[in-house]
């Protein structure tokens, strides 16, 4: 199987194989038919519903069940959308994964008492600017990277 190509039995007309788009070239950039401003929601998929939501309000966001069966958990003016695996909403991604994701969030203060802290503090770069670190791992392993900006 090509290095770009993923085994998905729900995507492909060659028996399961999923592949990203072709990428698009500049002059296609340049005709955009849309600007990105914001990311409104990111979706998790999880193996343990309880223990994840558990975890996440533990750094301040809060549970919604948004409709019957469907959880969120909020913070700021977005959200994580919780799937949990085997279970997931559709549309989905190719291939739904717990433990896939690296986040990083920006905290009010840099305090991870009672979090078991697996790198920092360390100085890193961030969409803004430079921002102070750790990293812990959520209950599906997910890399979750806790920052202040210096």
């Amino acid at each position: 199987m090509p290095r770009s190509a993923v085994s998905c039995p729900q995507h492909g007309s060659d028996g399961g194989t999923y592949r990203p788009p072709a990428r698009v070239g500049r002059e296609a950039v340049a005709n955009r038919a849309v600007r990105i401003e914001s990311l409104d929601h990111l979706v998790l998929t999880v193996r343990d519903l309880d223990a994840s939501i558990a975890f996440y309000e533990r750094l301040g966001m809060n549970h919604v069940e948004f409709a019957p069966g469907r959880h969120a958990l909020a913070f700021g003016s977005q959200k994580l959308n919780l799937h949990v695996a085997g279970r997931e909403s559709e549309p989905k991604a190719a291939v739904p994964t717990p433990g896939s994701a690296d986040l990083c969030f920006l905290v009010d203060e840099l305090d991870p008492h009672g979090l078991d802290v697996i790198e920092g503090p360390v100085e890193r770069t961030g969409a803004t600017g430079t921002i102070r670190s750790v990293y812990v791992r959520d209950p599906d392993g997910n890399l979750v990277e806790l920052s202040t900006p210096l």
